[in-house]
């Protein structure tokens, strides 16, 4: 029996529509990476430098649209790495920058690189640079943020643990009454907290006294502050960082072209228009 003209173009309309649920999400991942090569291009173009993004967001990049949460991992400071050897000596690099930190290693590979960079180092950070990403940021010769925007310690985590704690818990108890894993994990606490902060002092001596580099260092390492505690403009100025506020319209586009993940119920919503002149409200009338 011969499928009917109706049974055919049903079977076709289901073949198209299973074919577009995979084909649409690639396409608009290529149009979306497309715009922002070409903003890339026209900041560069603008700034007389060579840019380079380290932007970790939540991205439904699969046809089931599962999320993936990024971090500053080896893959990263491979890249860039290769951007920063690519470009000239006497060329500046912009940094974007936007993560909630990774990786001690790759991030340190990334800050000693920009370190050794001939040309001006300039970090943007829009909205946060946490944890390896202060690195980066500590890193540049200048540190272009949002006035919103914050920076966080950079205190080492051993197994999900900030090294400071684990040290101040073999303090307060005696050496004699924690196990012999505690005991383990508060050596290589010790470890890591000296290992970074020579890393951070010798990237501050570039840039500030010696003497300030060494206390800077000592206040992001040492576990002063939670790991996630916010670093704001005024606190990082008055670190006597080189911070300063207002970052090109660029970056802000940039962003946008680097969406969260749709959800079903939408948590901010709000009218995308800058009001920047006084709103006039007619008059209540009884």
């Amino acid at each position: 029996m011969e499928p009917s003209p109706l049974s055919y173009l049903l079977n076709t309309f289901w073949l198209f529509l299973i074919f577009g649920s995979f084909l649409l999400p690639i396409l608009r991942q290529r149009h979306i990476e497309t715009l922002r090569l070409s903003l890339i291009r026209k900041l560069e173009s603008s700034r007389k430098s060579r840019v380079i993004t380290l932007i970790h967001r939540q991205e439904a990049i699969s046809f089931l649209g599962i999320p993936i949460t990024r971090y500053i991992n080896i893959e990263d400071s491979e890249q860039v790495l290769r951007a920063i050897r690519f470009t000239p000596d006497d060329m500046p690099i912009d940094l974007i920058v936007h993560t909630p930190g990774g990786l001690v290693l790759a991030a340190e590979q990334i800050a000693l690189a920009l370190c050794k960079h001939r040309a001006k180092v300039t970090v943007f950070v829009p909205h946060y640079a946490m944890s390896g990403g202060t690195l980066l940021a500590l890193a540049a010769d200048e540190i272009v943020m949002d006035e919103n925007a914050v920076l966080g310690p950079v205190d080492p985590q051993i197994s999900s643990y900030p090294a400071a704690s684990i040290l101040n818990v073999v303090r307060a108890k005696g050496v004699d009454k924690v196990d012999d894993n505690t005991l383990i994990l508060a050596d290589i606490a010790e470890k890591a907290i000296r290992q970074v902060k020579e890393t951070v002092e010798c990237i501050l001596k570039e840039k500030l006294p010696e003497e300030e580099a060494e206390r800077v260092s000592g206040v992001l390492t040492k576990g002063y502050f939670t790991h996630d505690y916010p670093l704001t403009f005024d606190k990082l100025q008055s670190l006597g960082l080189p911070v300063k506020a207002g970052l090109p319209t660029e970056v802000y586009e940039l962003m946008e072209l680097y969406p969260q993940p749709p959800q079903a119920r939408p948590s901010v919503q709000y009218v995308p228009v800058p009001y920047n002149a006084p709103r006039r409200f007619p008059k209540d009338h009884a």
